[in-house]
């Protein structure tokens, strides 16, 4: 019994604890859900509840028709996010641990909209950042962070709004995640790659190190030999 409740649980099939929980992290019955949310002790992944105040979201939640939304541009609208994802990410990432990845809902549906996800590579880094960032402000407003039970973010994205055919727009219950730009990209998770290449290894450094004293004793005797002839 304990091992068919153990392979059923997070399924559609677990009547106990909540699919939609368990997979993205969020539900939009909240509190009043039937099921059970358990809510992670550990885990690498953290998420900041919405956090991104998209002008467009914000937009199409205010108008339906959308007649605010051609205020902006699309590359204004991306601008707009890349600068957010880039001070979250650079901030997060120096202060607390080295990010796997970072996603950000573009949902419309109020348990997902702005709900920043980053799943670091190691789990010590994960509770410290919650604690730290439960005591601060972005943009004017209290974050709120929490451990978020997603490891798997393939399972928690709609896959009809990867392909754009999702019918159900913003309000989907899986999570729109909303992409960067290509060169925000390469640069936020090159960034470790490039570090690593400046700094020399172990090895590197005795082998420099051994290197400038070979250099230096040359140095020594050819000066010394110098000398040596002027003084003749």
């Amino acid at each position: 019994m304990a091992e068919y409740l153990a392979s059923i649980f997070g399924t559609e099939k677990d009547k106990v604890n909540c699919t939609f929980y368990f997979k993205i992290g969020a539900c939009r019955h909240g509190e009043t859900c039937t099921r059970i949310h358990n809510k992670p002790t550990f885990s690498q992944t953290i998420v900041l509840l919405s956090m991104y105040k998209s002008p467009a979201a914000t937009a199409a939640v205010l108008d339906p028709a959308g007649l605010g939304v051609s205020q902006y541009s699309d590359n204004e609208l991306q601008s707009h996010f890349d600068t957010f994802f880039e001070d979250v990410f650079v901030e997060v990432e120096d202060k607390y641990g080295e990010i796997d990845e970072m996603n950000v809902c573009d949902n419309l549906g109020d348990h997902l909209m702005g709900n920043v996800y980053i799943k670091f590579v190691k789990e010590s880094s994960a509770k410290p950042c919650v604690e730290a960032l439960n005591n601060r402000w972005y943009n004017g407003a209290p974050i709120k962070a929490e451990l978020s039970p997603v490891t798997d973010f393939r399972e928690a994205c709609c896959r009809q709004y990867e392909m754009g055919e999702c019918t159900r727009a913003g309000f989907c219950n899986f999570m729109h995640l909303k992409p960067i730009s290509k060169d925000l990209r390469r640069k936020l998770y090159g960034r470790k790659m490039k570090e690593m290449r400046r700094s020399p290894s172990i090895s590197d450094a005795d082998s420099s190190s051994e290197k400038k004293k070979k250099k230096k004793k040359k140095k020594h005797k050819a000066n010394h030999k110098l000398s040596g002839r002027l003084y003749m």
